[in-house]
């Protein structure tokens, strides 16, 4: 029964957040709900910000606005969360609603009109109170696999208006109809040396923990013999009783003889908070084998709300003639537990394996600015850019810019910028500052003054300056070219460019601007007939696209069509 008062632990939270009303909020969708990704789950650059509900493998189920209220902010994206409405109620909270295929009725004809009057299909407009009001039930869109999702599913989020901090929408009674009686999975226990005189089972290096299960989800952990400060972290995840997703956590502590030193749980976070994920696992093994291990330290402390800790911040200090108890309790949020046990002993022994820690003449304090220059290039780091101190790898051979760091994770935006007096002119709206990796080049929004460009960063590797002299490529994968398309509902095209990306693309049908909608994914561009642009018997097609180099195509056809 040790356990139980930690379990107890975990209940408290959960049951005090009555300022939450449970029963507001509806459903967005009228099937089973059926988790494909929780709240707070760890994605790439960020924690997930709520609920990704199954529609059944397809697309086009109906979207019901979860309260009265009215649409305050629709965005339509290539990317990010595609087509997304967000719905203000007047208890202080704001529900969205995102990879939408389209919005349905009014709301979808207000898109349209809003994208024929800015000739874009990328938009975002906020419309007024009494503009699009809704009732609680009724359809507001159709799901979809917009934007930068990878199957069709609804992302579902509630936020405080006011703050727009976003909440975990189990608190909202959602987590009624998504029984878990499955607690959380707990695949690798690791164990880090802090520091550079940090010895961990005969390691200077992190090792991984052999764990024994004891049952009802207890384990027992390989011991520990160490000296200096170590840290522990894990890789786990979650899964509920009607999916075999493996989702996240909800919430981790970690206890020393005890006392509890570290822990966090997915309650609520700022987005711009989002990021710290990249501080909160173990970045370098993320970088080499995909593996978010979830550190429960901070080296540095980094500003991330939902983390408590106490002055240890996480951090165990192996001294002579200590030992001590470690337990890890791994949560989800219907209190189902998994927890391990961690002997710790103090140990002289040395380590029988290290691994050498570069030292180069560029100490980076993380906390301050910084400016390199070499040769013809500068570059500029702010504080706040990265997480921890570090011994920078810097250099400039021939007209590249070598930071080769890349297992250091970048919070913030660095700039750099190289002087260039050999590219002509007729080049130098085609040139951009690239991160080079092998063959592939990465184009960042270059800025050209004074015969110097500038760009912002927030990846570290080889940089230099690239040009882009190929227009895009324009396709019809089903041509028309004088052809009857009477049975057909939409046109296609697909876009491509190798280099420095589409920036812009335009249709134009008889000379006028249509609506052509991008699907990155599939790099479609598809135009709707019921838009009625389309006219009997002879149609000119026209599409003009533009990549961030400022090259263009063009693509030109014609068809056939009767409106009858």
């Amino acid at each position: 029964m040790r356990f139980l008062p930690f379990f107890l632990l975990y209940l408290i939270p959960i049951f005090a957040q009555q300022e939450y009303p449970k029963d507001y909020f509806r459903a967005p969708l009228d099937i089973p709900m059926e988790l494909s990704g929780n709240f707070g789950e760890l994605r790439s650059n960020h924690f997930h910000a709520g609920l990704d509900f199954r529609t059944q493998q397809r697309e086009g189920l109906n979207i019901y606005a979860a309260a009265d209220g009215y649409i305050s902010r629709i965005k339509i994206s290539s990317y990010g969360y595609g087509k997304a409405i967000y719905i203000t109620h007047p208890n202080g909270y704001t529900t969205v609603y995102g990879h939408l295929r389209s919005g349905y009725g009014k709301v979808e004809e207000y898109i349209k009109n809003q994208q024929y009057k800015d000739k874009s299909f990328e938009i975002e407009v906020l419309p007024e109170p009494n503009e699009l009001p809704v009732k609680k039930g009724e359809i507001i869109a159709y799901s979809g696999n917009t934007g930068g999702s990878q199957g069709p599913h609804l992302h579902f989020e509630i936020r405080e208006t006011k703050s727009e901090k976003i909440i975990n929408p189990m608190f909202f009674g959602f987590d009624v109809n998504l029984a878990d009686t499955k607690r959380p999975v707990i695949t690798d226990l690791l164990v880090y040396p802090i520091e550079e005189s940090s010895v961990v089972n005969k390691s200077a290096v992190p090792i991984v923990l052999n764990l024994t299960p004891q049952g009802d989800g207890k384990f027992l952990s390989q011991k520990v013999f160490g000296k200096g400060k170590i840290g522990f972290g894990i890789n786990s995840y979650d899964s509920n009783n009607n999916s075999h997703n493996r989702n996240g956590i909800y919430g981790v502590k970690s206890f020393l003889n005890g006392k509890q030193i570290f822990g966090y749980q997915f309650n609520t976070f700022a987005f711009d908070e989002s990021r710290y994920i990249n501080a909160l696992i173990d970045y370098p093994r993320f970088r080499q084998i995909g593996q978010r291990v979830q550190r429960l330290f901070m080296k540095q402390k980094f500003p991330l709300s939902i983390i408590e800790t106490d002055q240890s911040n996480g951090i165990v200090n192996v001294t002579p003639n200590t030992n001590g108890i470690y337990r890890i309790e791994v949560a989800d949020y219907h209190g189902n537990l998994s927890t391990i046990s961690v002997n710790i002993e103090h140990s002289a022994d040395g380590a029988l394996h290290s691994q050498s820690k570069p030292v180069t003449p560029f100490f980076l304090e993380a906390s301050k600015d910084h400016n390199y220059e070499k040769d013809n290039i500068s570059v500029f780091f702010p504080a706040g850019t990265f997480y921890e101190d570090f011994y920078l790898d810097f250099d400039v051979q021939g007209n590249y810019l070598y930071l080769n760091n890349k297992n250091i994770p970048v919070h913030g935006y660095y700039t750099v910028t190289i002087k260039d007096t050999l590219t002509s002119d007729a080049d130098r709206e085609k040139t951009f500052i690239a991160l080079v990796d092998g063959k592939r080049l990465t184009y960042n929004a270059t800025y050209l003054k004074n015969g110097h460009f500038t760009a912002k960063l927030r990846a570290l590797g080889k940089i230099g300056l690239s040009k882009d002299t190929t227009a895009p490529v324009i396709r019809m994968p089903k041509p028309v070219t004088g052809k009857w398309i009477t049975a057909q509902r939409t046109l296609e095209v697909t876009i491509q460019d190798d280099l420095s990306g589409i920036r812009q693309y335009n249709g134009y049908l008889n000379g006028k601007w249509i609506l052509f909608e991008y699907d990155y994914k599939s790099r479609k561009l598809t135009h709707n007939f019921n838009d009625n642009i389309v006219q009997d018997g002879r149609n000119d097609l026209k599409v003009e696209v533009t990549d961030n180099a400022g090259n263009s195509a063009i693509f030109e056809t014609h068809f056939f069509r009767s409106q009858k």
